[in-house]
C-alpha cells in the first residue's frame, strides 16, 4: 500500500507543468523593461566586444551559461557579440507556466528547418543596402556535404542532436557548417560551427573551426526570449575586425527576425 501511494505521488509531481522563469528572474529588470519596451519594433540589446571579451547579457539560465562558458573557453575567442531579442506571445497563447509540449516541438522543427533560411536578407553595412544572407541552406548527409537532406522533423525534441548544413553565404561563400542541438523543459538551444575556412572575397576571415554561434529560446511566459552570441578567432587585419563584427551583427538581427516569422507560424499569427 506504501508502494502504491508512492507512486501516486511520483506521478502527480512527474505530472505538473513545468514553470518558466521570468522575463525579469532571467534579465534582470532593467533590461526586462528595455526589451518589453521595444517590442513591436526591434526588441534587442547588442554587445560587441574585441579584446578579452566575456557574456556580458547571458540570461540566468544554467544551461545556456554552462554552454557559452564551454564554447569561449574552447575558442578563446578574439571576437565576441551578444544579442537579446525578445518574442511577444500572442495573448490567446499565453499560459500559467511554460509552453506546451505541441509548441515546443514545433518550435524545435522550426529551428532544425534550416532550409528555409534560403533567400533571407540582412542589412550590408559595407553596401548601404538589404542583402541576401544565405542563396542556399540545406541539411546534408556529413561534414563534407555531398548529398542534401530534407529538413527533419520531430513529435518530441531529442535531448541532443547533430547536423550538418551546407549554406552558401554571398559573403563568406559556400560552407559547411555543424549545428549542435541541445533541449530542456524550458529552453531549445544549438551551436552553430564552421566546419571549413570562410573568407571574404580572396581575404581570409576566419579558419576552420574558428567561428560559434549559440542561439537559445527560453520559454519566458508571456514572451520568448531569444539570446544569440557569435564568437570567433577572427584573422588580425587593419580594420577586418571591425568589418566582421558588424557583418555578424547584422546577420544576427536577419537569423532573429527569420525565427520570429517561424514562431509565428507555430503560435498561428
Amino acid at each position: 500500500m506504501r508502494f502504491v501511494i508512492l507512486l501516486a505521488f511520483f506521478f502527480v509531481i512527474a505530472s505538473q507543468p513545468v514553470f518558466s522563469l521570468s522575463l525579469e528572474a532571467l534579465v534582470g529588470v532593467e533590461r526586462a523593461a528595455t526589451l518589453r519596451a521595444a517590442s513591436g519594433s526591434t526588441p534587442t540589446i547588442t554587445e560587441v566586444q574585441f579584446r578579452n571579451p566575456g557574456p556580458r547579457l547571458v540570461p540566468s539560465h544554467g544551461e545556456l551559461r554552462r554552454l557559452v562558458n564551454e564554447t569561449m573557453g574552447d575558442l578563446n575567442p578574439n571576437l565576441f557579440t551578444e544579442t537579446l531579442y525578445l518574442y511577444k506571445k500572442p495573448s490567446t497563447h499565453i499560459e500559467e507556466g511554460t509552453w506546451n509540449d505541441t509548441e515546443r516541438a514545433l518550435l524545435f522543427n522550426q529551428m532544425v528547418a534550416l532550409s528555409t533560411l534560403s533567400g533571407i536578407q540582412y542589412y550590408s553595412t559595407s553596401r548601404n543596402a538589404m542583402r541576401t544572407f544565405y542563396e542556399q541552406s540545406q541539411v546534408v548527409d556529413g561534414p563534407t556535404g555531398r548529398n542534401p537532406l530534407p529538413d527533419p522533423v520531430f513529435t518530441t525534441p531529442p535531448v541532443s542532436l547533430t547536423l550538418y548544413a551546407r549554406q552558401k553565404d554571398l559573403t563568406f561563400g559556400d560552407n559547411i557548417y555543424r549545428f549542435n542541438y541541445h533541449t530542456s523543459a524550458d529552453a531549445l538551444l544549438f551551436v552553430q560551427e564552421n566546419t571549413t575556412s570562410m573568407s571574404v572575397g580572396i581575404i581570409p576571415a576566419v579558419g576552420k573551426n574558428q567561428l560559434r554561434t549559440v542561439i537559445a529560446v527560453i520559454d519566458a511566459g508571456d514572451s520568448l526570449l531569444i539570446y544569440a552570441a557569435v564568437m570567433a578567432r577572427a584573422v588580425s587585419l587593419p580594420g577586418m575586425g571591425e568589418r566582421i563584427s558588424a557583418s555578424f551583427t547584422n546577420r544576427v538581427e536577419a537569423i532573429l527576425k527569420w525565427f520570429s516569422g517561424q514562431a509565428d507560424g507555430v503560435f498561428g499569427e
